[in-house]
């Protein structure tokens, strides 16, 4: 009986292995012999690879797109290499090259994508059949009655090998199951300024030609497979903010907002670096705030006070029209409506060059008032604090938010920002170390001068449906900020789902709204305030 058990389990190990040796060698042949699919001026070679990851990349010369797919299955991972027809050089001598005429329609696209996809398959089940026959028929050499064995088992070896990672792709690759679409480098442009590609076609020379191509490639892609294409405009969108630590880029900022219809902005904390309110004088930080021409939602973050109660900051930003503080005071909560969506937070205890050792007391106290405060009542959508440790105590509609870390992260219920600036313009400089003979020569080291490369300059940008939900939240990163020529390296655009899976119910957002503030604990029987120049309440 035991032996029979154990030669089962042999059998079953054996032909779990050759599955394996099957699933490389179907992926493998696709590599050595990629699958070639095509528009009218677009191409590209198609295979698989072997990490089960569900998501389908797009290296490029001028940057990347990377889909990333949730089934309910890993699936093997989708390269797509593409590349220029030949046949657009038919449209340079006459100046044709616009960008109508080179962005593939999306019939095209989805006719272009399933093609490949199904000679992929039959590429990848002729190469694990054989990779199977190959090692069973080496072991049938020295075994020839065993042929009808070996014949079966390289079958049932191909069998799993198909219906595993075939269901899998079958099931992850779904338009509907997008999770991101991510755009680097020069790729990027084409979601941050939609004039890029008709500016590029203008010029139409013989370099910005291929660059126009493969950026409506890009653009056509996005269409597909963004969460949210298709779906109606945002009820409300919102600018996070984080972490500006006493740089002026509002400029920047204030291009943002026009460029994405930013209905209001929040900044996570982190305005300044010593917690005094001339630095944002001295910078012009309060006129850039204002010059944005939107609600300017602000919780204090760590280094916004220089001392334990110093309220200055608070004062000084209570003078910017436009500046609606989820916290004025200590113990006097705010909620602030945008086109019906909540907004309500707590700042930060702590203060600039404070010295103590138990910082996550401080935090876990911040978070039980704030839940004692709010105890029995409705959660607002957004719950908003400087630090992550406090803000994931406490409770939210849609998701909390928080800054402090100057690194983005993301998990279901909290969005994490990191920081606007790279954490301001005394992080990003300093001087760096000599070695003996710089030191001697009383010389800066040119591999180490200059700007850091340390945290990232980044926002995001949120966008709520009309019922409410958290729509979509795409994330931007960029560089060259301090020498004022900000040029964007990678955005990435999640599907609200992955932070809000369940809408509200019953509700409806939009712009006939406006904004609104109230008291936090106001029983709402009096929603009228008087308003300010942007609809907002009084303080």
């Amino acid at each position: 009986m035991l032996t029979n058990v154990l030669a089962t389990l042999t059998r079953g190990l054996a032909l779990s292995l050759l599955a394996v040796v099957a699933f490389l060698g179907g992926v493998t042949a696709t590599q050595l012999w990629p699958v070639h699919t095509q528009t009218d001026y677009l191409a590209a070679d198609v295979s698989l690879t072997p990490a089960l990851d569900s998501t389908a990349r797009l290296p490029m010369v001028v940057g990347d797109v990377v889909v990333t797919f949730d089934g309910p299955l890993p699936a093997p991972g989708l390269r797509a290499r593409p590349s220029v027809r030949q046949e657009v050089t038919e449209l340079l001598p006459g100046r044709r090259a616009d960008t109508s005429r080179l962005q593939p329609g999306r019939e095209e696209l989805r006719e272009a994508i399933d093609g490949g996809v199904r000679q992929v398959a039959w590429t990848y089940t002729l190469g694990a059949l054989l990779s199977s026959l190959l090692v069973l028929l080496t072991y049938a050499v020295a075994r020839p009655h065993h042929l009808a064995r070996v014949a079966a088992a390289a079958a049932a070896a191909t069998v799993m090998a198909l219906v595993g990672p075939g269901t899998a792709a079958y099931l992850a690759y779904r338009t509907e199951n997008v999770t991101a679409f991510r755009a680097t480098s020069l790729l990027s442009l084409v979601q941050t300024n939609t004039g890029v590609l008709a500016d590029l076609a203008g010029r139409a020379d013989h370099g910005a030609i291929y660059v126009t191509n493969l950026l409506a490639l890009s653009d056509a892609m996005r269409q597909e497979f963004t969460p949210t294409s298709g779906q109606a405009q945002p009820a409300a969108t919102f600018l996070l903010v984080s972490d500006v630590h006493g740089m002026n880029q509002y400029p920047l900022m204030r291009q943002v907002v026009a460029s994405e219809r930013v209905d209001a902005v929040i900044d996570l904390g982190g305005l300044l670096n010593f917690g005094q309110p001339r630095e944002g004088v001295l910078t012009g930080i309060y006129e850039g705030i204002e010059s944005l021409g939107v609600p300017y939602i602000y919780v204090r973050g760590n280094h916004d006070a220089a001392s334990p109660g110093d309220e200055s900051v608070l004062r000084r930003l209570s003078r910017v029209p436009n500046v609606l503080p989820v916290e004025p005071t200590a113990g006097q909560f705010v909620r602030v409506e945008v086109n019906g969506v909540s907004v309500s937070g707590f700042n930060d205890a702590r203060y600039y060059n404070e010295r103590n050792e138990d910082f996550g007391a401080a935090q876990e106290q911040l978070a039980a008032r704030f839940r004692t405060v709010t105890e029995g009542l409705q959660p607002t959508d957004l719950v908003i604090a400087h630090q992550p440790y406090s803000v994931r105590r406490v409770q939210a509609g849609s998701a909390r938010l928080s800054g402090h870390m100057h690194s983005p992260s993301l998990d279901r219920g909290h969005i994490q920002v990191s920081s606007f600036t790279g954490g301001g313009l005394v992080n990003q400089f300093r001087l760096p170390p000599l070695t003996e003979q710089a030191r001697t020569a009383d010389e800066e080291e040119p591999e180490t001068a200059g700007e850091l490369q340390g945290h990232p300059y980044s926002f995001d940008v949120l966008r709520f449906a009309e019922d409410c939900s958290i729509m979509s939240i795409t994330r931007y990163s960029y560089r060259n900020l301090a020498s004022g020529k900000p040029q964007y390296d990678d955005i990435t655009v999640i599907d609200g789902r992955r932070i809000q899976p369940d809408p509200p119910d019953g509700r409806t957002c939009g712009p006939a709204l406006g904004v609104k503030t109230r008291p936090l604990l106001a029983s709402g029987d009096d929603p009228d305030h008087t308003t300010g120049p942007l609809g907002t309440s009084g303080p």
